[in-house]
């Protein structure tokens, strides 16, 4: 450990049994130092500390940790010892890192509660908190080689993309001036991007970073592996600070590819990057989102089952590139490798491998390489679970990162590195971390250790409390985004974005009245924004005013469009897309009983999405209120296969099929409608006819009761029951 090192937390384990008391010992320079009645995670006072240090000399000291049998003095009941040596080099360089409360989602919620500290690692007490309370999400952060710029990832502005880059200073600002946006590059494209693990070149000039990327972000109940973020589709593309110009990097910018997660050389002339081939292109761009979660994560995964990254290094050249090649000893071995970092040296490259996937796995592990590539070692430094986010300190000597081996929360350790790439144990940084806080992202900086003091943000604004709505919608919360939205609007009224996520979550809380406003305050503010007119339009069909709802919902299609443009969206939800407003005007059309409309959107709404089983169960019935028996079938067979327990499609299928003579199918068609939606009063009288026409009395007067228990009112349940009960049976309709 270095010899700056303030006084380490020692843990031990025991396999005996009994043992009610522990005692340590340290030997060094032919002194020793006993503790008796301490517990298994204890340490030294500091003034110990210092006087074993000076002792030992840069000389091994031996720690023994011994058990004593309860209720006895001297019974020895297990003893270890170690040797251990601090050495006489120290670390110089102070560590920013960030802070995070778990699980992630969490955190995402509500970003003010990560924060970032700054500091050196040999005081004996936690860094002083430098940046905190930031009204939207940072992540990914990196310094250049003199720590003179610090850039970092910020979702300024409801955008995703954001990117700040300033001068490091005691007193720092984040300000708008200050942002970049990775949406600039080809923004003519009309796809959204996150910029993902991007990072600054060693002289500041440049920006690497994954663009036009789709990513998996699946949240996870442990609290130890709270998400599953890795990106499946992107490439790299520079951005030159002093022409302000965005450009893709050849040789890492094949579409058909995934390319993330970059690195430069200390000299700047390559970059290391992980790679992989791209899943799932053209249905995650038709669907226009940049994450998968939810049910399409999950589909994801059971398609993939694994998903490996190689690393591959190109030449800079200046912005021009050239052609990637495999890193050997990290690349086409079976396994997943990713994160890699130059020594400051240029010699080596340390990167993680695991089973599968990037970011939070529980078995990843830190391997050395040469940087031209060759055999790959196995570091001494690894931990039980999970090691990663790695940092080499300015010269070399060190490499501090985070695992999970001691807690569920990430913790910092340290290893010394030597010339043959060689790691020694690790030390635990136990007094850098708070407890109920994760330690991430760890960065050694060359600046002294007070050359940060604090970082304040000047993009405080609507946007930033919008986002933060979007996040407690996503989570379910829906008082809380209603919450932000409103302060939202106290900052700026014309917030587009959120009247409209307001009118829609106000409609769905029953607040119909606000809601409405809000929806048309969305629409006075632009016109042409179709999933405005969506909402109002649906909400006026709800309400029975099908020929207004009509009016907003043609509207809306005719400026569908436009939709490519990122403030139309609604936050990741299913109902804002094309297909599902060519669905509500096709219902709206149908209960207006103008069929043929109804039936021409319908049909576009399934040309734009095959997979929607709520357009095929209407058009199913669309098809069977016309007679078109055959057709129906079809679409309600569609329906079912998508959703087998789709209650409705069943139902009307078994229509179909009693008006086709084929009374066992139909019966059985309304069994299952009846199991997967017992409340539905209609399903019942279906079944209980169908019964009555095989002349079985006794199934149906249950279900006749059943009907008349859901529906009082039902004349038809009530004259088959009192013919049933007299044991004339009505002819089955």
């Amino acid at each position: 450990m270095p010899g700056n090192m303030p006084a380490p937390v020692l843990l031990w384990k025991a396999s005996a049994s009994g043992i009610g008391r522990w005692a340590a010992s340290f030997k060094a320079g032919g002194q020793k130092w006993s503790f008796n009645d301490i517990q298994p995670m204890w340490r030294p006072a500091e003034a110990e500390w210092r006087r074993m240090k000076q002792a030992a000399n840069g000389e091994p000291i031996e720690l023994t940790v011994a058990g004593y049998e309860a209720g006895s003095r001297g019974r020895t009941k297990g003893r270890s010892a170690v040797h251990f040596v601090v050495a006489r080099e120290v670390v110089e360089y102070p560590l920013f890192y960030r802070e995070v409360n778990l699980p992630f989602k969490e955190a995402v919620k509500d970003p003010s509660h990560i924060r970032w500290r700054f500091g050196s690692l040999d005081t004996g007490t936690l860094p002083p908190v430098v940046l905190e309370k930031l009204p939207v999400c940072g992540n990914c952060h990196s310094f250049s080689r003199d720590g003179q710029y610090l850039a970092m990832d910020v979702d300024y502005a409801n955008d995703k993309g954001s990117y700040v880059i300033t001068r490091t200073a005691p007193e720092m600002k984040f300000a708008t001036s200050d942002i970049i946006t990775w949406d600039d590059y080809r923004r003519e494209d009309g796809q959204q991007t996150l910029g993902l693990l991007s990072q600054i070149s060693p002289d500041g000039r440049y920006v690497l970073s994954t663009v036009k990327d789709l990513s998996i972000f699946m949240a996870k109940p442990d609290l130890a592996f709270s998400q599953l973020f890795f990106p499946f589709m992107g490439i790299l593309a520079v951005y030159d600070r002093e022409t302000k110009q965005f450009a893709s990097l050849p040789g890492a910018d094949d579409p058909a590819l995934v390319q993330s997660n970059p690195t430069w050389s200390p000299d700047a002339q390559w970059v290391v990057f992980a790679r992989n081939r791209a899943v799932g292109l053209k249905r995650a761009r038709d669907k226009g989102r940049i994450l998968f979660s939810g049910e399409e994560g999950e589909e994801f995964l059971r398609l993939t089952k694994e998903y490996r990254y190689d690393l591959y290094r190109v030449p800079f050249n200046g912005g021009k590139g050239g052609k990637a090649e495999p890193l050997r000893g990290a690349s086409l071995n079976g396994r997943s490798n990713y994160f890699p970092k130059y020594s400051p040296d240029g010699r080596w490259i340390v990167f993680c491998q695991a089973s599968s996937y990037m970011l939070l796995q529980p078995d990843s592990e830190l391997f050395i390489v040469p940087a031209e590539g060759g055999e790959a070692r196995r570091l001494g430094c690894n931990l039980g679970r999970m090691n990663s986010w790695h940092s080499w300190s300015p010269d070399g000597r060190w490499l501090v990162f985070s695992s999970k081996a001691h807690s569920d929360y990430t913790q910092l350790y340290l290893a010394r590195i030597t010339e043959q790439g060689e790691a020694s144990p690790p030390v635990w940084l136990a007094h850098l971390v708070e407890p109920g806080r994760a330690a991430n992202i760890p960065e050694f900086v060359a600046l002294p250790r007070d050359a940060i003091v604090r970082i304040g943000e000047q993009f405080l604004d609507d946007y930033s409390y919008v986002r933060a709505g979007d996040e407690f919608y996503r989570a379910g919360e829906w008082d809380r985004a209603v919450e932000k939205y409103r302060i939202a609007l106290s900052v700026n009224p014309d917030n587009l974005t959120a009247h409209q996520q307001l009118g829609h979550l106000l409609y769905a809380k029953k607040n119909r009245p606000d809601a409405m406003e809000h929806m048309q305050a969305a629409l006075r503010l632009n016109p042409q924004n179709p999933f405005a007119r969506f909402d109002l339009g649906c909400a006026l069909a709800s309400s029975g005013d099908l020929s207004n709802a009509i009016v907003h919902l043609e509207e809306g299609v005719r400026w569908l469009p436009k939709s490519g443009d990122r403030q139309f969206n609604l936050v990741d939800d299913k109902h804002a897309l094309p297909e599902a407003l060519h669905f509500n005007l096709g219902s709206a059309y149908q209960q207006a009983g103008k069929f043929s409309e109804a039936e021409q959107h319908y049909r576009e709404a399934l040309r734009l999405a095959a997979d929607y089983p709520e357009v095929h169960n209407n058009l199913g019935t669309l098809l069977l209120r016309a007679g078109r028996l055959t057709e129906a079938e079809e679409q309600l067979t569609q329906a079912i296969k998508l959703v087998p327990g789709f209650a409705q499609a069943h139902n009307c299928l078994g229509i179909v099929r009693q008006r086709q003579d084929r009374k066992a199918e139909a019966l059985i068609c309304f069994q299952k409608a009846v199991r997967y939606d017992p409340n539905n009063w209609q399903a019942h009288l279906n079944l209980a006819y169908a019964y009555l026409s095989d002349g079985n009395r006794d199934q149906a007067i249950p279900e006749l009761r059943e009907t008349l228990r859901l529906k009082p009112s039902s004349e038809q349940a009530q004259q088959a029951l009192a013919k049933a009960l007299g044991q004339s049976a009505p002819t089955p309709r």
